[in-house]
């Protein structure tokens, strides 16, 4: 079996280049020059002097033989071409008597060059000069070291700038160029056609030697391998027409004919390989017979053709053949699979890896300075009016095609189509708000998401309580353990009650109790709600939410069974309508890309006659297009009659208007499901909140009252220790003077009080004041906040925790109060008050809550009342 190695790419370094059109001298700068003299002035034609000879240089560098660099050439060129571009927009060059009719540009053809052209116009020169950077291309690609990597990306990039020259003399130059008296073959639109395809190919052919380099699999080298012979294929058709076939050189001829014949072959030895690795056998036989067939077919007229390329062909020959009896035996000993002709196979699989390069941008004039102050009065004027003339024609129609399709949506939609058709089809469709509002729900959690958040309201709620719980039993602890020493010292024990002490922390924890009471009324709300309107909101749970609308059904009974023939008209007919909108953008298009492309300037700088003659003649180019959009606007208006009868007999006969109702019912269901589900999601948000902020709130006095506890701890032990001395008749002479201990209020540091402060806190003793143990704080004679009434009291104020208004179970935000208090905690979720600027929590005291709060659905005013 033979090896990946082989066949055509040992015949790559056969390539072709294209020879450069030579020309004789000419001198441009003299003709240029009085010419700015003559129109313009002899100052204006000093201030170009460096322009003209500039302009002179480059063409006597282009009539040298051909520089030793072929890259310094190409920017030549390239440099020259732009200048003939400024050239051609400001000097009118033509046998008229007042044109310059003393330059005449002769260039003789590339492949025959006894055969010469001459004009008196630019266009010759510019299509030569183009011609010539092609092939300068094409040589600088045939310059580089194909045996390397380097050197075949570089041939590449090469080959396809010269497609791309190629391609841009034929699509800009060549018509121009060869509308003269004086023509030559090698500038022709078949010609430059012919030239690009070959560079086309022997850039490919570089791609594939490539492939072969990295190792590629047979199959993809045999995709790349096909295409240079489709590329060489196409060359060759180009070369077959009578004007090129007798042009070239047979050898010429010759080469690209093996060529194609060439990758052809080496495709199908490629993929027979991998055929022979998936064991398809019979197709391998076939695929290896077509080779062989090509490669005795072109053998046969090789007359002219490189010894190294016919011996490539060989190569690859005796590879075929092998590989073919091989397979011929495996097949008639193993197989025996029936073999297929040749001309029953599908077309080889080709994969193209190079394109012309655009050259707008490399040869593009625009920015160059050259001639840039010389521009006739009389033409900038002209060109002003004429480019007003062709705005109002585009803006005009373009209106039109706007209005046209605007007139068509509306229409549409006043007959409900195109989605009564997908309804029947089964393709239902939501209003885009409507569409966004149940994704968005969706996107929440929907419905199905309210149990899990109704949780964490109870769970909040729960925590709320075991905290309220645990202060109370704080305090209570505390209070039994104070009377419990009364009781066992009698009047020894002289500290405060702890009832008169902890009143303030009492009220506010009842006060606390009273909203979590509320609270707990508010999320039963909730929680009815939510499973009153459950069967309401289920239908936001439906994915898509388009199942949930309902179907446009064919009639149960039909007299003349023609359903499917008035569906299947209107959809015709609606098919149409949108090939007419499709043409209307092509329209649009095709409008910017004519104003793109009117380029009137050279004219009216060559014009001799009227502008106003010249303008008719120039804006009569866009009559076609006009038309164009005058009969697309009537066909529509046609058509839009016959849609609206279609449609009025498919109305009838499907009962549309009933579907439209119940469809509109539907939207009714879904857009108040919405309603509720954001009404509901906006309670459970503000219960959250308000879970969370008095969560911090008892967490706050939980603290207050722990530090009250310790005290009163400290204070316990102090007086049993003073009570046992008293008893134990220890007391000291220095008390007799002296007052009780003065306990500190809540949340203040425990010390010893005395009447005047001590000169040696380590000495002096610590005598007793006669004040009272512990002095609560005042009370100020406005409430410090706004909190409800103590469910074991009555109040005139109505309770904060009601419900004002449907559909908001936590009521809103109210005035605060003078905070003259120091402690207090709000009835209402959402208050900030002084206790989130409280002192901050002492060693020991409980972390923050870790309940936070999802983030709020967006504000929604709910639809629905309790």
């Amino acid at each position: 079996m033979a090896g990946q190695s082989s066949s055509a790419s040992t015949a790559t370094n056969i390539m072709l280049a294209v020879y450069e059109k030579k020309t004789t001298s000419l001198d441009l700068y003299r003709p240029l020059r009085n010419y700015i003299s003559m129109f313009f002035s002899e100052r204006e034609a000093q201030n170009l002097e460096d322009d003209l000879q500039t302009v002179k240089q480059y063409r006597s560098d282009l009539e040298r033989q051909p520089d030793p660099s072929p890259t310094s050439r190409r920017d030549l060129l390239q440099k020259y071409f732009k200048a003939l571009c400024l050239i051609e927009t400001r000097f009118p060059i033509s046998p008229d008597n007042d044109h310059i009719n003393t330059v005449t540009f002769v260039w003789y053809d590339a492949f025959k060059q006894k055969q010469k052209a001459s004009q008196q116009n630019i266009h010759l020169e510019k299509a030569a000069v183009l011609f010539n950077l092609g092939a300068v291309y094409s040589q600088i690609g045939l310059s580089f070291d194909r045996a390397t990597v380097e050197g075949r990306k570089q041939a590449i990039h090469a080959f396809i700038a010269a497609a791309g020259s190629f391609a841009f003399l034929r699509d800009n130059a060549a018509t121009k160029a060869s509308m003269g008296t004086s023509t030559t073959v090698d500038l022709s639109v078949e010609c430059v056609g012919m030239l690009e395809r070959l560079m086309l190919a022997q850039a490919q052919e570089c791609v594939f030697e490539n492939t072969i380099a990295k190792g590629s699999t047979p199959g993809v080298c045999a995709k790349i391998s096909r295409q240079v012979g489709l590329y060489y294929e196409e060359a060759l058709a180009a070369l077959s027409v009578a004007s090129l076939k007798d042009h070239f050189d047979k050898g010429w001829i010759a080469h690209v004919q093996l060529k194609a014949a060439l990758f052809y072959a080496e495709a199908c030895y490629r993929y027979s390989l991998e055929l022979h690795e998936k064991e398809e056998i019979a197709e391998e036989i076939a695929r290896l017979k077509s080779g062989s067939s090509m490669l005795s077919e072109v053998k046969k007229s090789s007359r002219g053709a490189a010894a190294q390329l016919l011996d490539a062909i060989s190569k690859l020959e005796a590879n075929i053949n092998r590989n073919l009896d091989r397979a011929v035996k495996e097949n008639d000993r193993v197989y025996l699979m029936r073999v297929p002709s040749p001309s029953s196979l599908p077309p080889l699989p080709a994969f193209s890896m190079v394109k012309i390069m655009p050259m707008n941008e490399v040869l593009d004039a625009s920015k160059e300075k050259m001639f840039a102050s010389l521009v006739p009065d009389s033409s900038a004027k002209a060109l002003s009016r004429y480019t007003e003339m062709v705005d109002d024609i585009i803006r005009t129609q373009a209106e039109k095609l706007q209005q046209g399709s605007e007139l068509t949506r509306v229409r549409l939609k006043e007959m409900d189509l195109p989605d009564s058709i997908l309804s029947l089809e089964g393709n239902f469709m939501l209003p885009t708000d409507l569409k966004e509002d149940v994704e968005a729900v969706q996107i929440s959690g929907g419905p199905a998401g309210l149990a899990a958040e109704l949780q964490q309201l109870m769970d909040l709620r729960r925590v709320n309580h075991e905290l309220l719980v645990q202060t109370e039993e704080l305090l209570q602890k505390e209070a039994t353990e104070d009377a419990q020493f009364r009781s066992q010292f009698g009047t020894r024990w002289t500290r405060p009650q702890s009832s008169t002490l902890t009143k303030n922390l009492q009220d506010r924890l009842n006060r606390f109790a009273a909203n979590l009471k509320q609270a707990s009324d508010s999320d039963a709300r909730i929680e009815r709600s939510v499973r009153d309107h459950s069967a309401l909101m289920s239908i936001l749970d439906r994915r898509p939410i388009e199942s949930a609308l309902p179907a446009l059904a064919r009639p149960i009974m039909s007299l003349d069974a023609n359903e499917d023939a008035i569906v299947g008209a209107l959809k015709q007919s609606l098919r149409q309508l949108e090939t007419l909108g499709a043409q209307r953008a092509g329209l649009e298009d095709m409008l910017k890309e004519m104003k793109r492309k009117d380029d009137v300037l050279p004219k009216l700088m060559t014009s001799t006659g009227s502008y106003e003659d010249l303008f008719r003649k120039e804006i009569a180019k866009y009559d076609p297009i006009r038309e164009d959009i005058a009969q697309n606007i009537e066909a529509q208006e046609h058509l839009l009659l016959q849609i609206q009868a279609q449609n009025e007999e498919f109305s009838a006969v499907f009962n549309l208007e009933d579907y439209k109702a119940s469809r509109e019912k539907c939207y009714k269901q879904i857009q108040a499901a919405i309603a509720k589900y954001r009404e509901i999601k906006e309670n459970i948000n503000e219960g959250l909140k308000f879970y969370v902020t008095l969560q911090d709130a008892i967490t706050n006095i939980k603290q207050q009252c722990s530090d009250f506890v310790m005290t009163r701890n400290i204070q316990c032990r102090e007086m049993i220790e003073d009570v046992q001395r008293q008893m134990a008749g220890l007391s000291f002479q220095d008390r007799k003077n002296t007052g009780s201990y003065s306990y500190p209020a809540v949340n203040q540091p425990h010390q010893r009080s005395s009447s005047q402060p001590p000169s040696d806190p380590q000495n002096v003793p610590h005598p007793r004041s006669q004040t009272s143990y512990y002095q609560p704080p005042e009370q100020s004679t406005v409430p410090a906040y706004a909190h409800p009434p103590s469910p074991y009291t009555t109040s005139q104020q109505p309770p904060p925790y009601h419900i004002p208004a449907p559909g908001a179970p936590y009521p809103p935000p109210q005035a605060q109060h003078p905070t003259g208090q120091e402690y207090g905690q709000p009835a209402y979720p959402g208050w900030r008050g002084p206790y989130y600027n409280a002192h901050g929590q002492q060693p020991g005291s409980l972390p923050r809550p870790p309940y936070t709060i999802p983030g709020p659905y967006p504000p929604h005013q709910g639809y629905y009342k309790q």
